[in-house]
């Protein structure tokens, strides 16, 4: 599959880039082109892979912002956006859209830019071309805030509504103990980037060799494309290739080299570890409508018995006949991976914990403002009100 990312806001482009370096690292072809998009042209100095040219400031001329950021308010963040929807478009026009499979649209929903300007953009392109628009959303972590739970809260509604999926991904599920705040979102986005790469990677046509079991862009659109929410679960083991192939031509020239029955073992067991761990953002694997399994790693590693045997399993899991599932051949890969997509998923006790919370914030913020309204009323006011204003 072939994409085209817009990383909106700060967390948009550090995710946008941590994808450009994995996907360099692992010699995949995913990104058909990247745009950071970002109303604080501090922020756009951040990335390391994404090419100075395809760095877009917004709210240059706009008279609350002039290129400093909307300081994390996601209303201005959505004005901004559609008053340089313009701007945005001549960024664009460069895109291959002719070699697209699909639009990615990352930003983080906690802030101002990213929550409030990526709904607007995403819409807008689901307008304008053919291809599906996905999205990828950071839920904040608690740790931020009522503020940055409230503006997730919002942001996901219309995020949701203005994309074909959104991916979610969970700040909180992946906190590590002793991190610093920078090395935890350093460790979050390259964890995030594993997961999307491997898994919209698949099927993409670059110098790996192509299977009779490939996943491509056809088999990720229908699964993804469901209107609704969704999350990744990943597992991966290494391979020690050199030991491995000692061990290999020993066996073989003995008489004793690995069965199938290994090999679909391994694969069938590295499905269900996936699926039991960590997902983006922790769901109920039951909720899903969809899945589609990606396996990577060397080719001799992948089993057809084993693909099949995990996509039975996934059945019983989700209750559900929708489960494709395939595999991504790396030649020179030191691990086997699995990407496990788990499609329109509506038991997602995160975000019903973040949208209690988002309540409780604005009730909170109201009170607050009507109580300062008042103090600053009785402030500059006299005892009796006997003085007009000027």
């Amino acid at each position: 599959m072939h994409v085209a990312v817009i990383g909106f806001g700060n967390a948009g482009g550090k995710i946008a880039d941590a994808i450009l370096e994995f996907e360099a690292d692992t010699g995949r072809s995913l990104c058909k082109d990247v745009l950071a998009v970002n109303s604080a042209e501090i922020d756009l100095s951040k990335p390391d892979r994404i090419p100075e040219d395809r760095r877009l400031l917004i709210g240059q001329t706009h008279e609350r912002v002039k290129g400093r950021g909307v300081g994390a308010d996601p209303e201005l963040g959505a004005e901004v956006a559609r008053r340089d929807l313009g701007e945005i478009d001549r960024a664009l026009d460069t895109v291959p859209v002719y070699d697209v499979d699909a639009f990615l649209v990352v930003a983080g929903l906690g802030g101002g830019t990213g929550s409030g300007g990526a709904p607007v953009v995403s819409r807008h392109l689901r307008e304008m071309y053919a291809e599906p628009v996905y999205g990828l959303g950071v839920l904040p972590s608690t740790d931020e805030g009522g503020r940055a739970s409230l503006n997730a809260a919002r942001s996901l509604q219309a995020f949701t509504d203005a994309t074909d999926s959104l991916v979610l991904f969970d700040n909180d599920a992946w906190r590590q103990a002793g991190e610093t705040l920078q090395g935890g979102y350093d460790h979050t986005n390259t964890e995030l980037a594993r997961r999307i790469t491997t898994l919209l990677g698949a099927g993409a046509m670059d110098d790996s060799k192509v299977s009779e079991t490939a996943m491509d862009a056809s088999d990720i659109n229908r699964t993804l494309s469901t209107d609704g929410v969704s999350t990744i679960a990943y597992a991966s083991a290494e391979l020690d290739r050199e030991t491995k192939s000692g061990l290999l031509d020993q066996f073989r020239a003995n008489g004793h080299a690995e069965s199938d029955t290994d090999y679909a073992q391994k694969v069938h067991g590295l499905v269900r570890r996936a699926v039991n761990a960590r997902l983006t953002c922790p769901a109920d694997v039951a909720s899903a409508e969809r899945s589609l399994v990606v396996v990577s790693g060397p080719p001799e590693e992948l089993s057809r018995k084993g693909l099949q045997h995990a996509r039975q399993w996934l059945e019983t899991q989700t209750d559900s006949v929708e489960v494709l599932a395939g595999d991504d051949p790396r030649e020179n890969a030191d691990q086997l991976s699995v990407a496990v997509l788990l499609s329109n998923v509506t038991d997602v006790p995160r975000v019903d914990a973040l949208q209690e919370r988002a309540v409780d914030a604005q009730e909170r913020i109201e009170a607050e403002e009507t109580a300062r309204d008042d103090e600053v009323a009785e402030l500059i006011t006299d005892e009796n009100d006997q003085l007009d204003p000027l």
